[in-house]
């Protein structure tokens, strides 16, 4: 739902003792998972700071940025950078990693599956919409309207993904798409979203672009 809504025994080959070979591609950070945390806010403003913002996305595989797309979806830029600015996405887990389709972060209880982050908000996109690769979207469950989002947001990995106009968009990746790539690469052979290991977001700020 994107809520849008992994020993082997060996004789003479056996590492020495206290060798451990990392699962982790390179310019990827070892790091724990954070702890789950609870956010209420209050509604953002109806309208983004100003029109040409850029989100830089710091994580522990590097970093990437998002041009926000204040024209096309001004209410969901401003809860975006709004969200950022109250330091919702700092710390906080890519939690759903599909190879050549999605990867998924935004929610602080850690989960997929957690609240709202005190409020939702409702802008359709275009029914003509295209999720291309590198267009950020918030994410949504199954039930909830069209454009409904809270704080969870998806990036695109394919050139365009079957994915129906449903979700709110944010914006597009312009920098650092290699490494939504790499971090595409921690995501589980079998589909299910399971990261294979721990991704984490340091922090989204807001800049002008």
């Amino acid at each position: 739902m994107l809520a849008l809504g992994l020993g082997a025994c060996g004789g003479d080959d056996e590492p020495e003792e206290g060798a451990e070979e990392s699962s982790l591609p390179s310019g990827c950070e070892e790091v724990s998972a954070p702890e789950p945390r609870e956010v209420s806010l209050d509604p953002p403003p109806s309208k983004p700071s100003g029109q040409d913002l850029v989100a830089v996305v710091e994580t522990s595989c590097g970093t990437f940025e998002i041009a926000l797309d204040t024209k096309l979806s001004p209410k969901t830029t401003a809860s975006f950078e709004y969200l950022a600015e109250n330091g919702v996405y700092d710390d906080t887990l890519f939690h759903r990693i599909i190879p050549g389709f999605v990867i998924q972060a935004g929610d602080p209880s850690t989960t997929g599956s957690g609240p709202d982050p005190g409020y939702t908000i409702d802008e359709p996109p275009p029914t003509d919409f295209a999720y291309t690769q590198g267009v950020v979207a918030m994410g949504k469950t199954e039930v909830e309207p069209p454009g409904r989002s809270g704080s969870q947001f998806f990036v695109v990995l394919p050139p365009q993904a079957d994915i129906q106009p449903v979700f709110a968009v944010v914006g597009e990746v312009t920098e650092g798409f290699d490494v939504v790539e790499t971090i595409a690469e921690l995501g589980s052979p079998d589909g299910s979203g399971s990261p294979l290991e721990p991704v984490v977001i340091d922090s989204v700020t807001i800049e002008e672009g």
